[in-house]
């Protein structure tokens, strides 16, 4: 049995609802986690092996070894042992320490319960004994206990809201939705008599992606990840919701991204080894020095004290003499070796943790958490940072995200004139444009350009295509909260520029799995959903096809403006330069940008196109790049309809932050997918970059020897 596990590799995993004996013949990992190094048989061997990696203490072994020969030993045993064993001793009661604290938080993890699907009814079971296969119900609040495939919710057609942070750090709530089919199976006895089958991708530590399909009644279903809840997650403002267990345990994608428990080594303990072997080498070299000359002596003179030590009765001659006394040496010089430095070092740190955890200027007033050094190992290491790598949304930004300007047509809305004709700064005490005529509008969105007002008033063919189009494509859900229209985004710019569209008069106000309705200027109006083409970090680009009451269909399309510009007509060539020079100015003020364009389908083409689609959703191989060509072929085009300025401001004292990591010598990198004049922008406002630098140069490679080139 063992043999079959060790030698057992995923190529596909295979799971059926309800059934653990066919799932058990897998083998596949329960749901227990393990995130301590040692146990109780395994702590002394690895612990001695790991405090062996120190030369120091090799070293004293050999010492220890050498004063058992009584040939050349000079010293007892004795005064090597017993500091070697404290030394042991007091490090080895540190590492169990610490690692009791991993195994009581793997045991309080592993006794979590939750509500199984077992033996007929709904039981409370440890999250340890849930096993791949079982469908288990969470409710509000709960952490999700394994990598499960969303069945239904208490929520319509199937949706659910999770938290990531603990996944992503992102605290934004995301929405899943689970397939149509089984969207209905809320009740335990149509959950009881559920037997799909999920054949799906291997255990890996993605957290963005899952490939797999889903077998039931003679059909085949695609699912990705838009229909996983993963382990770590929390299920919020949902009742209730059912899911399939896919990955369990140490395979789920969460704990794969954990990585294996190693042994770490900081700065100072290869510092400390390093000099620990020049001591030694210095030791080796005292001792060949004393031992030559030890030869020497009892060459030309220790043969004159052979009447009272004769060398015949040890039978050594001067150069076997002297071989012993230099290992004479090596055992009397031992003191040269500071393992008593290794001891001073291990209290330094423990004291140390217990001054970060004191520590009043690390404590957050607001959320009444202060900081704790949940390890003694690596503490020195915070004073040895020479580089911070940073996002820029959310880390330097408050990811408030507030719709500033805009371009439609060639035209910019969003500035400030005053009566002769010079733009105006914008700061609280100018008038924000009176949204009150709209019934549906959000009261904490604002914005000052009256024009924009206007030019929705009068019906303008492209402002109104503009602003359906930020109410149609974007995967914002709708809930009604006190009577008013209430919006979950999965991130802040969708939410921000769904809420323009719906203070400008084109509110989105709920969608199924196959329709979104909007409320365009006071009527409301169907759209027939027909396709999503998702966004991801390759194609930087989200478009939606939909069919309208008059049974057009459209493709809307919003996403960076290097992809949409190549994607585009040559009709909208003179547009996109106009458009292209208002984004660099856009990007030049630090917003982030977006361009917005559309293209009317043929319906014979729409429909050989999707029949393609269909087909490829359900491939399990290759999938994502099938669909990424599948997606291009019918966005390639389009017609440019303007572009989207967001405004992400700085959280306070970042500015402040920077500098100070400045004037220690820490070099800071920060990665944002902004435009380049964004970045250069942002680099000013956080003080990363300064006035005082008359060398900020651009680096703009894409290949290592063009890196090199412009370096150089």
């Amino acid at each position: 049995m063992f043999l079959k596990c060790s030698l057992f590799v995923e190529k596909e995993r295979r799971v059926k609802a309800n059934s653990r004996e066919y799932n058990d013949k897998f083998l596949y990992a329960d749901n227990r986690i393990k995130t301590s190094k040692y146990n109780i048989f395994t702590f002394l061997p690895v612990n001695l092996f790991e405090q062996f990696q120190r030369v120091a203490n090799a070293y004293f072994v050999v010492l220890l070894i050498l004063q058992l020969i009584p040939e050349i030993s000079s010293l007892s045993w004795f005064t090597t042992i017993v500091p070697l064993v404290m030394v042991l001793v007091i490090t080895a009661v540190k590492d169990a320490t610490d690692d009791y604290f991993r195994h009581k938080s793997d045991q309080q993890v592993n006794n979590r319960k939750s509500q199984v699907l077992i033996r007929g009814s709904l039981q409370k079971e440890k999250w340890m004994n849930v096993r791949v296969g079982d469908i288990i119900k969470l409710e509000n609040n709960q952490f999700v206990a394994a990598d499960i495939l969303l069945l239904c919710s208490s929520e319509p057609y199937g949706l659910c809201y999770i938290e990531t942070a603990e996944l992503d750090g992102e605290t934004n709530l995301k929405v899943r939705q689970a397939l149509s089919v089984t969207s209905d199976l809320g009740d335990v006895s149509k959950l009881l008599n559920f037997d799909g089958e999920v054949i799906c991708e291997p255990p890996n530590n993605k957290l963005d992606k899952f490939t797999g399909t889903l077998n039931w009644r003679g059909n085949k279903y695609s699912l990705d990840n838009e229909k996983m809840l993963l382990r770590g997650c929390i299920l919020r403002n949902t009742e209730w919701c059912f899911g399939m267990v896919i990955f369990a345990g140490l395979q789920t994608k969460l704990m794969q991204n954990c990585g294996k428990t190693k042994f770490k080594r900081t700065t100072i303990d290869k510092l400390m080894n390093t000099l620990v072997l020049w001591i030694f080498a210095f030791l080796i070299c005292m001792g060949v020095i004393l031992a030559t000359g030890n030869t020497i002596w009892e060459t030309w003179i220790g043969r004159g004290f052979e009447m009272f030590l004769p060398w015949t009765k040890f039978q050594i001659g001067t150069v076997f003499s002297g071989f012993l006394t230099f290992w004479s040496y090596i055992i009397i010089l031992n003191t040269v070796v500071p393992i008593s430095l290794y001891v001073s070092v291990e209290v330094l740190r423990l004291g140390h943790s217990f001054f970060i955890n004191w520590d009043v200027k690390m404590y957050n007033r607001q959320t009444n958490t202060a900081a704790v050094a949940r390890t003694t190992t690596l503490n020195e290491e915070l004073g040895q940072v020479e580089f911070i790598f940073s996002d820029k949304t959310g880390t330097l930004t408050q990811n408030i995200m507030v719709f500033s300007k805009c371009s439609i047509n060639g035209t910019i809305y969003g500035d400030v004139y005053d009566e002769f004709g010079h733009r105006m700064e914008i700061t609280e005490k100018t008038a924000c444009v009176d949204f009150s005529y709209n019934l549906l509008s959000d009261g904490a969105f604002k914005f000052y350009d009256n024009t924009l007002v206007e030019a929705v008033k009068q019906k303008d063919p492209a402002v109104q295509e503009f602003f359906r189009l930020l109410a149609l494509c974007h995967t914002v859900m709708s809930e009604e909260s006190e009577g008013k229209l209430v919006y979950q985004a999965q991130s802040p710019d969708e939410a921000a520029l769904v809420t323009a569209a719906r203070n400008f008069g084109f509110a989105f106000w709920f969608r199924t799995p196959e329709s979104i309705t909007v409320c365009e200027m006071g009527q409301v109006v169907t759209y027939q959903l027909l396709a999503i083409l998702d966004f991801n970090n390759t194609r930087k680009r989200m478009s939606v096809i939909v069919r309208d009451a008059q049974g057009r269909i459209r493709l809307y399309c919003k996403g960076a403006d290097t992809v949409i510009f190549d994607l585009l007509d040559p009709s909208s060539k003179d547009l996109m330069h106009t458009t292209s020079e208002q984004l660099n100015e856009f990007a030049g003020e630090g917003l982030r940008t977006l361009a917005l364009a559309y293209k009317d389908l043929d319906e014979e083409y729409c429909d050989v196109w999707m029949k393609k689609f269909l087909f490829i959703s359900a491939v399990l191989e290759n999938r994502e790049d099938q669909l990424a060509a599948l997606y291009e072929e019918i966005e390639r085009g389009m017609k440019l309809l303007g572009a989207t300025a967001i405004e992400d401001k700085l959280q306070e004292g970042v500015p402040e932050t920077i500098s100070k990591l400045n004037l220690a010598d820490i070099k800071i990198w920060v990665l944002t997918g902004d435009k380049q004049e964004t970045a250069v922008n942002i680099g000013y406002s956080c003080n990363m970059l300064r006035d005082d630098m008359t060398d900020v140069f651009v680096v703009s490679g894409h290949t290592l020897t063009e890196v090199q080139q412009q370096l150089r």
